[in-house]
């Protein structure tokens, strides 16, 4: 399902109940009676690719319209990338359980603002709850364990009217890497009950301003911005101004290249965090949301990049170019091949001897079929591997 605008329905904008394996790509959801989207009924291994949901509210009691809402009785797999959540009048994306349990939602690159709030910036209550993220949670925080194990990377929360990034009682697993909270009116990030057994908080690399982040002792955390040595103000960022977070898409559907919430040259917060496995560029990747990229490829006079390094392709998901980047730091024999999942070399992208310097090269998959595919660097003693997905 791509392109298609749903506005004014009486109740969700678009329910999936029970569909599994559906990819709803560059789709808008505003206006409606209730939810955006909602997901239930076992609805599993869905993919929202980037879409946007805003100004859904639900008159007289404004107390269950959701961006997005995969909740209830969600399934498993459900994954959603550069996708945006905005003036919804509950919350932004809403993973409250009701009769489901042990399922995992996946988000990468997405934000979510001023939830909360009906569409004239109008408060309905305080039902109208407004959070950004609401991971989990169920209705007796006592005696129901209910486990919505949710994972985000890259992922922005602002001026929401409650939470940036709220548990509101999961206790399943939660995974929060290079996430950003600003401003949010209760805190940014507010994880505190204990989970059930065997189950963890990871939180590493994140970045709060102007809101607390206030996480359980059991939380595996490394290098946010609320631990020692940083000190986050408004000079770490190139802009506070968030006007720009609903500008429009670009012309092949992914996110608007804006100044908000991206860190300004010189910022501490630059190179600082721990290799999580997630492209970036320099000596280390960089706290929050948004990876610099103007100055970190080379940080020498010759402009020379520092270190090997294979970026994740840009856009993922595809249709059907996307262009991939990578550095020498020396002059290096390359060989860069594509792969399916049975481990086929389905192209050969680049081999030979290359100079030092930053590259990158166009990938044209229009002769493959949809699917997840593999791309290798090899240069020298260095390799690294990334998953890409095609969808037509």
């Amino acid at each position: 399902m791509r392109g298609f605008d749903v506005t004014g329905a009486g109740d969700n904008g678009l329910d999936i109940s029970g569909g599994s394996y559906n990819v709803i790509e560059r789709c808008n959801f505003y206006e409606n009676r209730d939810s955006g989207v909602q997901l239930g009924n076992g609805a599993a291994y869905n993919r929202f690719i980037n879409c946007d949901s805003y100004y859904n509210a639900d008159p007289p009691d404004y107390g269950d319209a959701d961006g997005f809402a995969p909740k209830l009785t969600v399934g498993t797999g459900n994954y959603f990338y550069g996708c945006r959540s905005w003036w919804n009048c509950d919350d932004g994306w809403d993973g409250y359980m009701r009769g489901a349990t042990d399922v995992t939602t996946t988000l990468e690159n997405c934000w979510t603002w001023k939830n909360g709030y009906l569409k004239d910036g109008s408060d309905p209550g305080a039902q109208a709850n407004g959070n950004g993220f609401k991971m989990g949670g169920g209705d007796n925080s006592n005696s129901e364990k209910l486990m919505h194990h949710f994972n985000l990377t890259n992922c922005l929360a602002f001026q929401n009217k409650h939470k940036g990034f709220d548990q509101n009682n999961n206790v399943g697993s939660m995974t929060l890497l290079n996430c950003t909270g600003w401003a949010n009116q209760a805190a940014n990030f507010r994880i505190t009950r204990t989970l059930s057994a065997e189950q963890t908080l990871t939180v590493k690399n994140c970045i709060s301003l102007d809101g607390g982040a206030e996480l359980g002792s059991f939380a595996i955390q490394a290098t946010n911005s609320w631990m020692a040595p940083f000190n986050v103000s408004e000079e770490d960022f190139l802009s506070i101004d968030p006007a720009s977070a609903s500008a429009p898409r670009k012309a092949d559907g992914s996110l608007p290249d804006i100044e908000f919430m991206h860190l300004a040259s010189g910022s501490d917060l630059i190179d600082a965090g721990v290799d999580l496995g997630l492209p970036f560029w320099g000596n280390a990747p960089d706290l929050g949301a948004f990876e610099t990229y103007y100055t970190n490829i080379a940080d020498n006079d010759e402009g020379i990049p520092l270190q090997y390094s294979l970026s994740q392709n840009y856009p993922n998901p595809f249709n059907p170019v996307t262009t991939i980047r990578y550095t020498l730091p020396a002059k290096s024999v390359v060989d860069i091949r594509v792969f399916d999942l049975r481990g086929n070399c389905v192209a050969l992208l680049a081999r030979g001897g290359q100079q030092s310097g930053s590259y990158e090269i166009d990938f044209d998959g229009s002769k493959l079929t949809s699917g997840v595919y593999y791309y290798r660097l090899e240069a020298g003693s260095y390799s690294a591997t990334r998953k890409m997905v095609l969808l037509k």
